[in-house]
Parts: structure tokens; sequence; C-alpha cells
């Protein structure tokens, strides 16, 4: 069942929307269109989930994305239309490989090509199987995030039933899906392959084995069993699945899906799928197709490998809406999904939350912040930025967000964790990323003489300014030393303050960190760094 209610739509953006540009607009178009065309009266959107491993944040991603394009569609037909979310996970599939990220592969190994379902589960005894372990893992992240979707598990829908009408119909039809499958395969390939995957009465395993016979009046197939004897099941009931890329098309028909995304790695085969789902009397859903995400070392991230950053990492650092604008931009550019994109992530989605409030319906159909939140935009109060918060961490060494406040209540008179809840939650994240992903890696240096004495002028003229908190006015102040000393481009004077002060090659707009640090602490940050105690630490 759904875990959550779909959130109620502003009827003053339906008209709007009819000209939005976002991508999920134009997307949903292409659904509103579809549906015009064959007359449904709902749309179904799906996405698919291999559950081999722990589910990362691409799985999400796919689940965020569709949302966003579900929300768009509900905008441009009025929320007239009814649409549901299947979140698919082909957990009947044959483990072909152990991840690496399980405890014990020895332990593992006897389970080799059983169903996902059938594979014990090697962190603890909670669940049936790994299978369901990693069904239940993606599910908690849904239901945190308050998605409304329907999670449908292979194993259950090819057990069940639900795919007998459709599994009878492939026999009937083998021919023609083999004419579309044969010419992709290699030589040795086409003499063993078939459509069809028997779950072997012997040893629970999925066999990838030719098929002796297809018996389309009594909806069975014959092939040899591990034990060398011939052995007839049905293809209804679970007894068989379907090879991955003849799945995809049947499930289509099956479940009468309008769209479904998925990865740059699926689009060479996207005419398959296509071409299965029309064999079997369905409506190819419309498409889109999105890029992949990669690790720090520009690699494709893997569940089975375990690379790439998971959805509790990220959740370790960052608030939920930082990942779902993450999620938002361009997603047909491939992007590096590793810690240190967190802080501008977040950032960037409170700049689009505080811009948002001051734009009219249709500039808000193009705000990120909106596709984010599915159309009910928040309007939390956060002042400072995740990247200054981060800065005063280090300067401050606060170990929790009580020594943040000391300062943040300075600057902001009347503040606190009570009458500032986001910023609070915020300061904690910056607390855990800093010293977590920051403080291990800065690295300070010495100053140039020139940079020296810019400094030293820097300390001094601070003097004339204890106590201020106005940012601009310090920030001029900056400015203007970094021109007088001729700094070409004046850049590399905000450089050399963040690496020489510290530690990091770039940083927030200094003098918003001198109002929030303080102008003494800064003036005594300066006079340390000078004096050579940073590179000391």
């Amino acid at each position: 069942m759904s875990p959550a209610a779909l959130p109620a739509l502003d009827p003053s953006f339906f008209e709007p929307a009819q000209n939005a540009r976002a991508w999920p607009f134009e997307e949903a178009r292409k659904i509103v269109k579809r549906l015009e065309k064959s007359g449904k009266g709902e749309a179904v959107f799906e996405t698919g989930y291999g559950p081999s491993g722990l589910p990362h944040i691409g799985t999400f991603g796919e689940v965020a994305r569709t949302t966003m394009v579900r929300t768009a569609f509900r905008l441009l037909t009025r929320d007239q239309v009814p649409t549901r979310l299947i979140c698919f996970s082909d957990d009947l599939d044959g483990m072909r490989k152990i991840p690496d990220t399980v405890p014990s592969k020895e332990a593992m190994e006897p389970h080799l090509q059983k169903p996902l379902t059938a594979v014990p589960d090697p962190w603890t005894n909670e669940f049936a199987s790994f299978g369901d372990h990693n069904n239940a893992m993606l599910r908690r992240f849904l239901d945190t995030f308050g998605f409304d979707y329907e999670f449908a598990s292979a194993t259950d829908y090819y057990k069940s039933g639900r795919f007998d009408h459709v599994l009878r119909l492939a026999t009937e039809r083998y021919d023609d899906i083999m004419k579309v499958m044969l010419p992709t395969l290699g030589p040795e390939r086409q003499a063993t392959y078939s459509p069809f995957l028997p779950i072997s009465p012997i040893s629970g395993r999925v066999l990838y084995v030719p098929m002796k016979e297809v018996n389309a009046k009594d909806g069975t197939v014959t092939f040899t069993d591990e034990d060398g004897r011939d052995t007839t099941v049905p293809v209804t009931g679970g007894h068989v699945k379907m090879q991955w890329k003849p799945d995809f098309g049947m499930r289509w028909a099956a479940l009468d899906v309008d769209f479904e995304m998925f990865g740059k790695d699926h689009q060479t085969n996207q005419h398959i799928y296509d071409k299965i789902c029309a064999i079997l009397g369905g409506t190819p859903p419309e498409h889109y197709v999105f890029e992949l995400f990669l690790d720090a070392e520009g690699q494709k991230i893997s569940k089975s490998k375990g690379n790439g950053l998971t959805i509790d990492e990220w959740l370790t650092y960052a608030a939920t809406e930082s990942l779902g604008l993450y999620m938002f931009q361009k997603p047909r550019v491939a992007k590096r999904l590793h810690f240190d994109v967190i802080p501008r992530t977040v950032d960037d989605y409170y700049t689009h939350v505080a811009a948002y409030q001051g734009q009219d319906a249709s500039a808000r159909l193009e705000n990120p912040a909106f596709h984010v939140h599915y159309g009910d935009v928040p309007n939390p109060d956060v002042p400072l930025s995740f990247a200054l918060l981060l800065n005063l961490v280090a300067t401050a060494n606060a170990q929790d967000t009580k020594v943040m406040w000391g300062f943040i209540s300075r600057y902001i008179p009347g503040a606190s964790a009570t009458t500032h809840p986001e910023l609070d939650k915020l300061a904690g994240y910056a607390v855990r990323y800093f010293n977590d992903k920051v403080k291990p890696f800065k690295t300070y240096r010495a100053p140039t003489d020139i940079e020296r004495t810019a400094l030293q002028d820097l300390h001094d003229r601070l003097g004339d300014q204890l106590g201020s908190t106005n940012a601009e006015d310090l920030q001029n102040l900056v400015y203007e030393i970094g021109k007088k000393y001729e700094f070409e481009p004046l850049r590399d004077w905000f450089k050399a303050i963040y690496q020489v002060l510290l530690g990091d090659d770039q940083g927030p707009r200094f003098g918003s960190f001198i109002a929030l640090y303080g102008v003494a602490e800064t003036r005594k940050l300066i006079a340390d760094a000078l004096a050579g105690k940073m590179l000391a630490s």
C-alpha cells in the first residue's frame, strides 16, 4: 500500500502549467497526448529496481524524478486523471554474483543462481531473504521521503498469477519473441537462448538453458534439468521467469505502463523492450533516458560494488530535500555522486527556496524547489549558508551545535535552536560533515611575503571594526585591502585567505564569515596564522 498521500495541488498552477518549460513538464506532455490517443482513464508510472545489492541513490533518483513527472502530469490534466506509481523489484532474478558488500561471501556461494528471494539474508535474521532485506531497505527510505507508490515484487507477481495471461501469450508468440532476440546475440548464445528461464524443481536455481519444447496449448515449457532429465513446467505460477530484456517488455504489457525512465546503459536495448511489449499486446510506454552517476574516480556507481554514495551516507550530512535537488538538476548530464557535491547542493537548495517566495506562479513552475517538493514548497528561515557554517565549525573547533549557536546568536540577536529549527538542523549536518569529510584533509600553507603584509593590514584594520556584524562593510574592507596590494586577479587574494586561514582552496563570502565568527576572533585567527600556529597544528 502507498505510505503517503499525494500532496494537494494549488489550482492557481493549472493554467501556467500549460506553458511550463521545465523538463518534467516536457515529459508529462507526452503522457497526456498518449492518453488522449488511447482513451485510457489513468496514467501508470513505473520504476524498476534490481535488488542484487543495497539500494543506492541512483535507485532513489528514478523514483524522485518519476514523481516530478507525475506531479507535472497532474497539473497539466488539472488533477482530473488518476495516477499510479509502481516501484517494481526484480527480486525473482537469480543471484549471478555475490555482492562485495555482504559480510561473508563463502556463506553465499551455495545460493548462487537462486532467486534473490530464495537466498538467506546475509546480515540479520530479520528478513526472510536477501531480496526481502534489500527491498525493505528501499521501502524504508521511500517511506521516509514521503513518496506515494505501490511496491511490487516480481516474486509475488509471478507466483500470484498477475503475469499469467501475458506469460501464456508469450508461449503463443514465442517465435516472434525469438525473432527479436536472436539477431542481438552471438552464434554461441543463439544456440542456447530462451526468453524463458525455468526455476529448477530440484535445486531451486534459475536456469539459463534452451527449451526443448514450448507448448502454447498447455502453457508449458520442457527443458533438461540439472539431473539430466527432461522436465516440463507451466510458465505460470512462478515456475519460470523471463530473461531480463523480454521481462521489461512483458512487464510493460502486463501492467499497462505509460511511463518509465531508465539509465543510459539501457538505451541500446530500448527498441527490444518496446518490440517485446508490442508482441505481447501492449503499447510501449513513454521513455526518458537519464545519464549515469559516477563515483569520485569517474566510474559508474554500482550496487554490487558499493562505490559512490549510499542513501544513508547522504542523509548523514544533508537533508532529503538537497538530494531531491541533485536529482532534478540536469538529469541527462553525467554527474559525480560523491561527498564533495553535498555542500554546494545544500546551498543551492536554500537559494532556490528563498527565490521561490517572491516569484509568480509561472516562475515558480520553473524553480527547482517546486519540483523537489512536488508543488508544496516550504519557507524555512535559514539565513546562513552550509559553506559558512562549515568554516565556522573549523575555526571554532565546534564538536556540537551548542558552540555554533554561541556565534550564531551573536550574529542574529534573539536567534536560537528553537526559533530557527531548520538552521539548527543545518548546523548539525555541518558539524558532522566537517569532522568526517573536511577536517582530515585540511592543508594550511604559509603566506607569501605580499600575502603576509596584506593579512597583517587586514588584521590591523579590523581593529576599527570590533563588534561589527555588518557583513557588507566587512566584505568591502577585505576587497579594499586586496585591491590595495594589487592582487591580480582579485580572487587570488581570497584564495590566499582561504588557504592560509582556513586550510582550503575555497570558502564562503569572507565578510559574512567575519560577521558570524566575530571580528576579534578573526583577528586572532589571522595572528595565529601569521605566527605559524596553523601549520604547527
